[in-house]
This record gives structure tokens, sequence and C-alpha cells, in this order.
């Protein structure tokens, strides 16, 4: 099967110029989702974690049922003010600014392996913040993963850890 042909594209959204890539086709289609959990929990389960991070949301619908299938625990990492009780903050820079992502303390025990999950890998700066968050707080980063990559985004080059995608596009 080729996941390919379950990812709609969907042209001048977020914004005119971009093409999004929305994987809801994908979620959509039982035996399509089933292959790509399958296929991510093959690649991830080498790297023995403890815990998944997912990335706010499409992450979460990636890690959270990933992490089922490998019988591990899942962890949220949001945008600042999104996740109750006490969080330890990350900002970083983006091209025009900054913004925040919040992880809830104590969601990972110091020294937990994990493997950090979002759906798409375009510039790198949100896995690569997302990375460097788990670190503060003590964690074992032993990868990540994606379902898309837009590899002419060059994102990898941004990230310090072992990166899994299982669709590349290249323009």
């Amino acid at each position: 099967m080729d996941l390919k042909d379950h990812i709609a594209t969907v042209p001048d959204f977020p914004k005119e110029g971009i093409l999004f890539y929305d994987i809801s086709t994908l979620l959509a289609h039982p035996a399509a989702w089933r292959k790509t959990v399958s296929d991510l929990a093959a690649a991830i389960a080498p790297l023995k974690p403890d815990v998944l991070v997912g990335i706010e949301s499409r992450g979460f619908l990636v890690a959270a049922p990933l992490a089922l299938e490998l019988g591990i625990g899942f962890v949220m990492v949001r945008k600042e003010g999104k996740l109750p009780g006490a969080t330890i903050p990350f900002t970083y820079e983006l091209e025009y600014g900054s913004d925040t992502l919040e992880i809830q303390e104590n969601a990972i025990g110091q020294g937990q392996r994990i493997v950090v999950l979002d759906d798409l890998l375009a510039t790198g700066g949100t896995m690569a913040a997302t990375i460097d968050l788990c670190r503060k707080v003590g964690a074992d980063v032993a990868g990540c993963a994606c379902i898309i990559e837009l590899t002419f985004l060059d994102g990898r080059k941004r990230l310090n850890v072992p990166a899994t995608t299982l669709i590349a596009y290249d323009e």
C-alpha cells in the first residue's frame, strides 16, 4: 500500500502559496492508518523508548495510538498556556519572532528515554525545540519520527537525533 495515496493536498492553505499535506484522509482509511501505526511502531521499537512525546496537535494523533501499540506512555507538548498545572516552558526563535512550548512538570522522569512524534517534518523548528525542551526536563531523547517529511525544506538538518519518516515529498 502506498501511503501517499491517502494524503490529501490542499493548495493555498493556510495561506496563499502553501501546499498543505492533510493526514485526515489517512486517518479516515482504517487499513492505511493501521499500516502507518505499524510501520512507525516497527521503526521506533528498536529505540526502546519509555515514553512517546507528541507535539500539538496532529502529533497527538500520531503519538497516542503508537504509544498504545508499543505499550508505553504518551506525553503532550503544547503551546504556552494550554496545559493544566505546573509547566516547564521553552521559548524558541521563528523566522519572524518567537514561540513558546510547554510540558507538564514531572511528565517525564529524569533519564527517561523518549521519542518525539509529529505528523510532518517541514523546517524542523518545532521538532528541534521540542527535543530541546525534553532535554531541559532531563529526558534522554532517542529519536524523532513523523509520517511526512518535506525534504526540500531541509528540516532534518536542524535535528541532532535520528529521524524517521514514512513519506517524503521532494517539492
